[in-house]
């Protein structure tokens, strides 16, 4: 059984960093807006158990989440090669599919937890290699992890994607092509993304000089680092710091959260919520975009989206859906419904009550 150190359920504060101490389990009870880990922000958090690794943080961007939190005790486990799938995330946020997990379900319903329950752990484990997310199989898995295990360490030692593939045991495989055909990435693209991603934690999170920052993640150059960082990031250290607003907590994500939860079925223009903050189009889409890592168009759609789940699983026909969110015709809305939730309206409910 893997022991659990502790479970609490509490209602996180609005844009407060909650950084990760030990390996932690994070299951949204309620809530609407996004949430942002690791400078990333996730917007179909619903219906997840989502793993977060020791360094990681999290941040909520409303003031009406309601959370379960589980930190484990037993680091040694998290060493072991099939649990660190779900907690060493390679391009995006790790989680488990609860739609497709009913022992998960069976555990997080749970009113309490103990060491007796069944470990979650392990269920999720398996669960993750039967999700499959980039179709390879175990041993493949672990070509993969075992570079992402070695980029982790060495990220600042300028090694080349030579350098790495080479300290990766040898199992047979061309680990370059394998990342490349598995992820869609290279083995480059991933050192390049560790490096911003720590760049961007010692940018926000510390008073270091931007030189030292250069410094301690490899670049001789800090003009050089610069230029890369606002050519990865889209902004310069400096105006990153400032947009993050970590000590401030600046509630800009939450106002336009707000307005768009309370206009989203009837306003689509941009003009209008612009308007509505008191800025140009451009300055709310470029503020969107430098504050919330997305664009205005994409937290509209997923408002809709998230207003027609509900819609849907209350029992309200296509018609009525399509007719509340300002659709043409209900086939329409169907279309929109499937391209931006991956399953019709009907999959949609089936899929929520066979879970």
């Amino acid at each position: 059984m893997q022991p659990i150190q502790k479970v609490e359920k509490f209602l996180p504060e609005i844009n407060k960093v909650y950084f990760i101490k030990s390996h932690t389990l994070i299951h949204i009870l309620s809530g609407k807006g996004s949430i942002q880990v690791d400078f990333k922000n996730y917007f179909d958090w619903q219906e997840k158990a989502i793993f977060l690794e020791k360094g990681q943080y999290i941040k909520f961007l409303s003031d009406n989440f309601i959370v379960r939190r589980i930190e484990f005790s037993n680091e040694d486990k998290f060493y072991d090669n099939n649990v660190r799938v779900l907690f060493k995330h390679l391009i995006s946020l790790g989680y488990i599919d609860l739609l497709e997990c009913e022992e998960c379900n069976t555990f997080l319903s749970e009113t309490t937890l103990t060491n007796n329950s069944a470990d979650i752990i392990d269920i999720s484990s398996k669960q993750w290699f039967w999700q499959n997310p980039f179709k390879a199989n175990k041993e493949e898995y672990q070509v993969i992890f075992d570079t992402k295990d070695i980029i982790d360490k060495e990220y600042s030692n300028n090694l080349t994607s030579d350098d790495l593939v080479n300290l990766i045991n040898d199992r047979g495989y061309n680990a370059q092509a394998l990342i490349k055909d598995k992820i869609g990435l290279s083995v480059k693209n991933l050192m390049t993304s560790k490096k911003l991603q720590e760049s961007q934690k010692q940018i926000a999170f510390t008073d270091k000089s931007i030189q030292e920052i250069a410094y301690d993640l490899g670049y001789k150059d800090d003009a050089y680092f610069n230029r890369v960082f606002k050519n990865t990031n889209g902004q310069t250290p400096k105006q990153f710091r400032n947009n993050f607003d970590y000590k401030n907590r600046d509630l800009f994500s939450q106002d336009i959260l707000n307005l768009l939860q309370k206009h989203h079925t009837q306003e689509r223009s941009l003009d209008f919520y612009a308007n509505k903050m008191n800025l140009s189009i451009k300055a709310l889409s470029n503020k969107v975009r430098a504050k919330m890592n997305t664009s205005i168009g994409q937290l509209i759609r997923l408002e809709l989206i998230n207003s027609a789940k509900l819609m849907i699983l209350e029992g309200q026909s296509i018609v009525s859906i399509s007719r509340q969110l300002g659709f043409e015709e209900p086939n329409h809305f169907s279309r929109f419904f499937k391209h931006y939730s991956k399953l019709t309206p009907t999959e949609f409910k089936q899929k929520k009550y066979n879970s």
